[in-house]
């Protein structure tokens, strides 16, 4: 992916990104994005922009595997979120859901993902320690609660189901505090031109309804130029 089209992405907001995929695509109906409210980390923080390093986690009940199985999986799961095409996220499925408790996000597991190079988490699941955990890895979550449970690692690498939407390993992702989505592969050469033109349309409303002297009919004359324009 072009540095130029990382840094614009992570500058710009999902909601952008998506009318920007419509654009790409010439339709509505893009549709691969998360649904119902999640919870954010650090609100205002940059956008969590990466390809999806995924597993699914579990911690309701104790596993039932033996306890040198699940440590080893554990250490294979850190070792697939160490690699990958960067920049990369964490995209965690807790199988539990809707009735997660285990708080997998909290200040360890932020302080090592961010260590090992993800540009932050998206999940189903649980976030914790919010007044601890470090700056410059922001978590898109389900839900926010006080304990990890038995959590376990349960699988690496497959697809993972976030929030109404099927994620794969190493698809492009866009996240911030008002949800997630794929950004699909055959639209990313095409995408920072068609977030600018997102924003230059936008404006033909947005700069007018913010002057002194706005009216019905002021509208009436700018929205038939944007109809026209946008997609």
């Amino acid at each position: 992916m072009p540095e130029d089209l990382l840094v614009l992405l992570r500058e710009i907001d999902t909601p952008t990104v998506c009318n920007a995929i419509e654009v790409v695509q010439g339709k509505r109906g893009f549709s691969r994005f998360t649904r119902g409210t999640m919870l954010h980390s650090k609100p205002g923080a940059s956008a969590i922009v990466g390809f999806a390093r995924t597993a699914k986690i579990a911690g309701l009940m104790p596993p039932t595997e033996p306890i040198d199985v699940t440590r080893a999986r554990r250490m294979d799961y850190f070792r697939s979120m160490a690699v990958g095409q960067g920049p990369t996220a964490a995209v965690i499925e807790d199988l539990d859901f809707p009735n997660c408790i285990a708080g997998w996000w909290g200040e360890v597991n932020v302080a090592v993902h961010k260590g090992l190079g993800l540009m932050g988490a998206v999940t189903n699941g649980v976030m914790r320690d919010l007044d601890v955990i470090d700056d410059g890895f922001p978590v898109l979550a389900g839900s926010i609660g006080p304990s990890h449970g038995f959590v376990h690692v349960v699988e690496i690498g497959e697809p993972v189901n976030i929030m109404g939407i099927e994620i794969a390993q190493d698809e492009l992702i866009h996240a911030d505090r008002h949800g997630a989505l794929v950004i699909p592969s055959d639209v990313i050469m095409s995408l920072k031109d068609a977030i600018r033109t997102v924003i230059t349309n936008e404006s033909i409303v947005l700069g007018p309804a913010r002057e002194p002297g706005f009216d019905i009919k002021k509208l009436e004359e700018v929205w038939l130029k944007f109809e026209a324009a946008r997609t």
